[in-house]
């Protein structure tokens, strides 16, 4: 969970933490900031010590480095189009001390070819191409927009990429869970776990969290979810606990 902001001297960047505190994170003052998506994504992937993660669409490196905080041992490859946020991820692994164990790999998921992994987790564009208006600025038109790459393309670099029972673990809107769903049908990645992740007590999910098995055959299941915001103020305690404390979040 994002706090206190300190801008850096070059004002083009500035310096947040989250786990509350346990993470400094440096990223643009303009464009696509993380928040919570990619804490929550970080507690949900099943990994363990040893384990090593792809993660497809890294940016700064918020998702991993919350997964190292929270898992020691394991190690994450990440792969990032933009050169600029790819090179804060970097940046990033040597202010945290994990640049032995978190690699930002600049290059494009629709043709690489990188060794299988244990997990793959992403955060892919919410939006697909041509629906709503592009932001101003282009770093976050790119996180937002489906470009070239469509989620289909995305959810079939992971299948690429998984070891035989290997899991992908994904944040998306709730609005696109049909479209996800079959996009994960059509590569056969299969026993898909949905959390809905509600805003507070009462309203409808706007993300959701989607985990499936490479050679999975169980049915959906459809988890009862998590509440994030307390009615007085402020976050639940077991998303507190998440996004604070690096309590895992797991769905299985």
């Amino acid at each position: 969970m994002p706090a206190k902001t300190c801008r850096m001297p070059d004002s083009a960047t500035t310096e947040d933490a989250l786990l509350g505190g346990r993470i400094r994170l440096r990223q643009p003052a303009q464009g696509y900031r993380a928040a919570i998506d990619p804490v929550l994504l970080a507690a949900a992937v099943p990994v363990r010590p040893g384990e090593r993660v792809i993660e497809a669409g890294c940016g700064v490196g918020a998702a991993a480095l919350c997964l190292l905080a929270r898992v020691g041992q394991a190690s994450v490859l990440g792969v990032e189009i933009q050169p600029s946020l790819a090179a804060l991820a970097r940046e990033n692994a040597v202010l945290n001390g994990v640049a032995d164990r978190f690699s930002a790999l600049e290059g494009d998921i629709a043709g690489l070819g990188l060794e299988p992994a244990a997990h793959v987790m992403m955060n892919p564009p919410f939006l697909p191409a041509g629906r709503g208006t592009p932001p101003p600025d282009a770093s976050k038109a790119a996180a937002h927009l489906e470009g070239e790459a469509d989620l289909a393309l995305w959810v079939g670099f992971a299948a690429r990429h998984l070891a035989h029972r290997g899991s992908l673990t994904v944040i998306h809107r709730a609005d696109r869970l049909g479209d996800l769903l079959a996009a994960l049908a059509r590569h056969r990645l299969g026993s898909p776990v949905v959390l809905p992740l509600w805003p507070g007590k009462g309203k409808p999910a706007k993300r959701v969290l989607v985990q499936t098995r490479k050679g999975g055959r169980a049915p959906l299941i459809l988890l009862a979810g998590l509440t994030l915001h307390a009615p007085e103020a402020g976050f639940t305690a077991e998303a507190d606990a998440i996004l604070r404390d690096a309590a895992p979040l797991p769905l299985a």
